[in-house]
C-alpha cells in the first residue's frame, strides 16, 4: 500500500457545495472521512458522490448505544457500500459483538474500528473529568483488547498509542490514527499528536489527516508536501 493509500482525509465541512468543492481541489486523495458534521448535514447523499468518484470511505460516525440500536446503525450504515465504520469501545462488549454481527452480514464487508479514546482528550481529563482511574495507555489499551475479544477489526487510536496496540493486538488489528499533524502544523484540539512518518513508523495503517490539508490556502500543495515528507 502507498502512502496516499495510506491517509485519509476528512470531509469536514458542513455543506454537500463544500464538499463537492473540496473534492475537485483534492482529486489524488483515495480515501475520504465522512463524519457527523457532513452526514447530519446531506444524509447518504454524499457517500454517493465517493462512490462514483471510486474513492474509499471511512464512516466515522462513532455509534454509540444499547446493543440493538448499535446493530441496527452498523447493519444500515453497512448497506452504503463503505470501507471503515466505528463504534465507541465503551458501548461494551454486548454492543460490540451485536455489531459485529451485523456487519456480518452484510455483502459489502466493511470493516469495523472501535474509538478507544477521542484524541482531543489527554491524561487529565481521563482521570478528573472521566473518574476513570488507569493511566491514558492503559485504558487506550484495554479498550482495543475488549474491541478485539469482541471481534471488531480494529482501532482508532492517537499516534501515541499505537505503537503498545500494535504490539499486543498483532499485525491483523487495523490501527488508524487521528491526532497526525506535520512538524509545520498547528495542532488545534488534538491532545495528543505525532508527525506522519511518525506514527506510521510507530504502526499505524493508515492516518487521518484533515485541517493541515482541508485548511491551508493550497489544499493540494499541502498533501503533496505531506506525501514527500513521508516518502522521503
Amino acid at each position: 500500500m502507498s502512502v496516499a493509500d495510506q491517509i485519509i482525509v476528512p470531509l469536514d465541512v458542513p455543506t454537500e457545495e463544500a464538499a463537492i468543492a473540496l473534492l475537485d481541489r483534492l482529486p489524488q486523495v483515495t480515501f475520504w472521512k465522512v463524519g457527523l458534521e457532513l452526514f447530519v448535514a446531506t444524509g447518504p447523499t454524499i457517500l454517493k458522490h465517493l462512490k462514483e468518484r471510486q474513492k474509499k470511505i471511512f464512516l466515522d460516525l462513532k455509534f454509540h448505544d444499547i446493543p440493538n440500536t448499535v446493530a441496527g446503525a452498523c447493519g444500515s450504515a453497512s448497506q452504503y457500500g463503505v470501507d471503515l465504520i466505528t463504534v465507541h469501545a465503551t458501548a461494551g462488549k454486548k454492543a460490540l459483538k451485536a455489531a459485529t454481527e451485523a456487519i456480518a452480514q452484510s455483502p459489502s464487508a466493511p470493516q469495523l474500528l472501535a474509538i478507544t479514546l477521542l484524541t482531543s482528550l489527554n491524561a487529565r481529563d481521563l482521570a478528573f473529568d472521566l473518574k476513570i482511574p488507569l493511566e491514558l495507555p492503559e485504558y487506550a489499551l484495554q479498550m482495543a483488547l475488549l474491541a478485539k475479544d469482541s471481534g471488531i477489526n480494529g482501532a482508532v487510536c492517537s499516534p501515541q498509542e499505537v505503537a503498545q496496540l500494535r504490539q499486543v493486538c498483532g499485525q491483523d488489528f487495523v490501527l488508524v490514527c487521528p491526532g497526525v499533524r506535520p512538524s509545520w502544523a498547528q495542532t488545534g484540539d488534538q491532545q495528543r499528536v505525532m508527525t506522519p512518518k511518525q506514527a506510521l513508523k510507530a504502526g499505524a495503517d493508515y492516518l487521518v489527516i484533515g485541517r493541515p490539508i482541508t485548511m491551508a490556502d493550497d489544499p493540494l500543495m499541502a498533501w503533496n508536501r505531506i506525501i514527500d515528507e513521508v516518502s522521503s
